[in-house]
């Protein structure tokens, strides 16, 4: 059996299939997988990370696609996340994202792994931030995260990326689904996609006047902190003083119309960030939300597994709850008092 160190050996190398083989296994949390991320993780933290998210239908595979190539021809390295919805039939992903980026299937410089959401909720599978781990550990220069889709839930790739785009289409009532999504507290760059389609300019005076509300409501500047909450800025800051206000940017993906503009849009995100010092200030943040994320499943399992062993096995302990032969509450109020003594 190849032992975790092993396989982190070969990831650090640059091996595709050492890589693929991890990532399956920290998906389907296979044993072992968890040593060989344990000793990629001093490896890890150079890439910087972009999330692409928006309602279904906006054109993030195609926008995906598309910064690919611009990097690629800048000759940095990209790795990509691609989060499906999961098949309810297989339970695998729908590898529609795959599809779309067949151009980069064989360069070597590019590395795309389709994840599906496992019924998980957020936008990500609860594997994304493993998966995110190798590729920085592999030497991506990039790592691009696309999620899956889901309105108003999908906001967990404020705590996994650098740089947040938010994507937005004409006729999609973006409008609606921005203030729903709570897309001001976490956007970076809006990408207004499909440009070329009529309410264009209503989708972009929309979001502009979602900004200039924001403005009028706080009475002064604001910033996004490291966690990409809206936070107030210092008394008398001016925008141009060093505080950030997500640009919006026109793009037609398909056309390859925009991509420049949104590239620099993103560059100029990260460079307000490394000047200011906001990007440790964002891996701090990502830390936090990945180490709460590890105890929280390690508390689960460890209340599941002593539930097990006291009370009887989830199932039939639900079944007595189903059936009003138990109360869930005081139930969980004893569980938690045993595993806290």
């Amino acid at each position: 059996m190849t032992t975790g160190s092993s396989i982190a050996d070969r990831v650090l190398a640059g091996e595709v299939r050492a890589a693929a083989r991890l990532m399956r296994d920290l998906d389907d949390r296979q044993p072992g997988a968890e040593a060989a991320l344990r000793a990629l993780f001093p490896r890890t933290g150079r890439a910087y990370v972009i999330g692409l998210t928006g309602a279904p239908g906006a054109g993030k595979s195609s926008l995906t696609d598309r910064l690919i190539a611009h990097h690629r021809a800048q000759g940095r390295t990209v790795g990509v996340v691609a989060v499906d919805p999961t098949s309810p039939f297989t339970g695998g992903a729908i590898l529609g994202d795959r599809i779309r980026m067949q151009d980069h299937a064989l360069d070597p410089g590019v590395f795309i792994r389709s994840l599906g959401t496992r019924g998980h909720l957020g936008g990500l599978s609860r594997s994304t931030a493993d998966v995110v781990q190798v590729l920085d550990a592999m030497g991506k220069d990039v790592i691009l995260v696309e999620t899956v889709g889901v309105g108003q839930d999908e906001i967990e790739v404020a705590n996994l990326a650098h740089t947040v785009v938010v994507v937005a289409v004409p006729g999609l009532g973006d409008d609606v689904q921005a203030i729903k999504a709570g897309v001001l507290e976490i956007a970076d760059v809006f990408a207004v996609n499909k440009a070329d389609r009529e309410g264009a300019d209503r989708t972009v005076r929309d979001l502009q006047g979602m900004l200039e509300l924001r403005r009028t409501v706080i009475g002064r500047p604001g910033e996004h902190d490291a966690a990409h909450h809206f936070e107030l800025a210092e008394p008398g800051l001016a925008a141009q003083d060093g505080t950030w206000e997500p640009p919006i940017v026109r793009t037609v993906a398909l056309r390859d119309e925009g991509t420049r503009e949104l590239v620099a849009a993103i560059d100029a995100h990260r460079a307000h960030l490394e000047e200011g010092g906001g990007r440790r200030a964002r891996d701090t943040a990502r830390a936090r939300a990945a180490f709460v994320a590890v105890l929280r499943e390690r508390l689960v399992q460890g209340a599941l597994e002593r539930l097990e062993a006291e009370m009887g096995r989830l199932d039939a302990v639900a079944e007595r709850i189903a059936a009003r032969e138990a109360d869930p509450y005081a139930l969980a109020d004893e569980l938690a008092a045993r595993l806290r003594a």
